[in-house]
C-alpha cells in the first residue's frame, strides 16, 4: 500500500480542492448539510477573513498517490492563547476516510507545525473563533445537522480517541425544541413582570438602524461582553464584527432578531438579543455542493424571503451578564416565539452550548426540548 503523502495548500486551485473534498467525501449522507462553498472560501482564504490580523493557519491535505484521502487546518490563534495563557495549536476542518494511517498523519501534521511555532498543545476540533464550527459529533448520529454545525461519520471519534494522548477539554450539548402552540405561561408572565419591574422592552430594529445607525455592531459588543469568559473564547475585533454584520445582518429577517432594551438609560441601551434563521438544510441540500449557480439561489431565497421550511435556527442568543438574573432571557423567548408561531416553524434547533453553562441550558426546561447532540472538543500536550 502506498505511504500518505502530507502536501501544504499553496495556492487558490489546492485551496478549492481542500473545501471540496468535504463535498466528496459526504455525497450521499443524509444526515450531513452542505456548507456554503463562497463561505468555506472565504473564511478560509488570508486576504479575506479578518481573523488573519491575529491567527495563523496552514492548510494540510493528505493524499495516497494521486488520490486525496483527507484533510485539516492547523491555526494558531494568538489571541486567545494570550488571554488563556496556553500556547495552543488548533485543528478544524477535519476529514478523513476510515484509514487510522490517514488520520494520524494529518494530525500529528499539526503537531509537528505547532511545535515549530512553539506551541505545547493541540486542541480541536476548533475553527479560527467561535463564530466558527467546533467540535467533533459524538452524540447524535442520526441527527440533521445544521449548516452552522459540524457533522462527521462515527468512525472520527474512534481514530482520535485510539489514537493515544487526546482527551476531553470540552463538549457542547445541542437541543432540539419543539415550538409551543402558546407562549409557555411561565415565560409569558415572567415578560410581563420584566417590562413592569426593570423597564426592559423588546425592540424590532430597522435595517437602517442595523446597517448604518450601529446597532449591528451593538449586537456583536454584546456577544464580546457575553461570551468573554467561554472556553476559548478571543474578543471580536472591530473588523470581524463589520464582517459579521455584513454576513449576517444584512440577510436577516428582522422580525427574527429580537433585541432588548433598557429604558431606565438614556439612550436606551441593547442589553440583550436573539438572531436567529429559518433552516436552510433542505434548500443546501438541493444545491451543486453548497454553490448558488445556477438555481441554488432560488432555493435559498425561497426560504429567506418566504420562510419554506418548517425548522427555525437559533443562531446566535447574547444578554449581558448584569441582565441575566433579571430574567432578559424571557423577554427574547417571549418574542420569538410568537414570531416562529407566525411563520409556521415547528421545530427549532438550538445552537451548542457548553456543557459546563447550566443557566442557558435550563432554559429548556419550561419547553419540549431534546437533547439530541453532542460535539467534544480533545486536547494533547505536546
Amino acid at each position: 500500500m502506498k505511504t500518505i503523502e502530507i502536501k501544504e495548500v499553496t495556492s487558490i486551485a489546492q485551496l478549492k480542492q481542500f473545501v471540496q473534498f468535504h463535498y466528496d467525501l459526504y455525497r450521499g449522507c443524509q444526515q450531513a448539510v452542505p456548507f456554503l462553498f463562497t463561505e468555506e472560501m472565504n473564511t478560509l482564504r488570508h486576504d479575506r477573513n479578518a481573523c488573519f490580523d491575529f491567527c495563523e493557519a496552514s492548510y494540510l491535505m493528505a493524499f495516497r498517490g494521486e488520490e486525496m484521502v483527507g484533510r485539516v487546518a492547523a491555526i494558531i490563534n494568538h489571541r486567545a492563547n494570550e488571554r488563556w495563557q496556553r500556547k495552543v495549536v488548533r485543528f478544524g476542518w477535519l476529514d478523513f476516510i476510515d484509514d487510522k494511517e490517514v488520520s494520524r498523519a494529518l494530525l500529528e501534521a499539526v503537531e509537528q507545525w505547532g511545535r515549530q511555532k512553539g506551541m505545547t498543545e493541540v486542541a480541536g476540533p476548533l475553527g479560527f473563533t467561535d463564530m466558527d464550527r467546533e467540535g467533533l459529533l459524538i452524540e447524535g448520529f442520526d441527527q440533521d445537522a445544521t449548516m452552522y454545525i459540524n457533522y462527521n461519520y462515527p468512525y472520527y471519534v474512534q481514530h482520535i480517541e485510539q489514537m493515544g494522548g487526546f482527551e476531553k477539554d470540552n463538549d457542547y450539548m445541542e437541543y432540539r425544541v419543539k415550538v409551543p402552540e402558546q407562549v409557555p405561561e411561565k415565560f409569558h408572565k415572567i415578560a410581563e413582570m420584566i417590562r413592569k419591574r426593570y423597564n426592559l422592552h423588546v425592540r424590532k430594529f430597522t435595517r437602517a438602524e442595523l446597517l448604518k445607525g450601529g446597532k449591528g455592531r451593538e449586537i456583536f459588543n454584546i456577544v464580546n461582553a457575553t461570551y468573554k469568559d467561554l472556553y476559548g473564547y478571543s474578543q471580536l475585533s472591530e473588523k470581524q464584527i463589520i464582517q459579521l454584520v455584513d454576513q449576517y445582518i444584512k440577510v436577516v429577517d428582522y422580525h427574527l432578531l429580537t433585541a432588548i432594551e433598557d429604558w431606565n438609560t438614556p439612550d436606551h441601551k441593547v442589553v440583550g438579543f436573539g438572531i436567529t434563521f429559518p433552516s436552510f438544510n433542505e434548500a443546501l441540500r438541493k444545491t451543486r455542493d453548497g454553490r448558488l449557480l445556477p438555481f441554488g439561489w432560488w432555493h435559498m431565497l425561497k426560504v429567506l424571503k418566504w420562510h419554506k421550511t418548517d425548522v427555525v435556527d437559533l443562531l446566535l442568543i447574547g444578554v449581558l451578564p448584569e441582565y441575566r438574573a433579571k430574567g432578559a432571557n424571557s423577554l427574547i423567548f417571549d418574542d420569538l416565539i410568537q414570531w416562529f408561531q407566525r411563520y409556521g416553524f415547528k421545530w427549532a434547533e438550538a445552537m451548542p452550548q457548553m456543557e459546563t453553562n447550566e443557566h442557558m441550558r435550563g432554559q429548556w426546561q419550561y419547553l419540549e426540548a431534546t437533547q439530541h447532540r453532542r460535539h467534544r472538543c480533545y486536547r494533547k500536550k505536546l
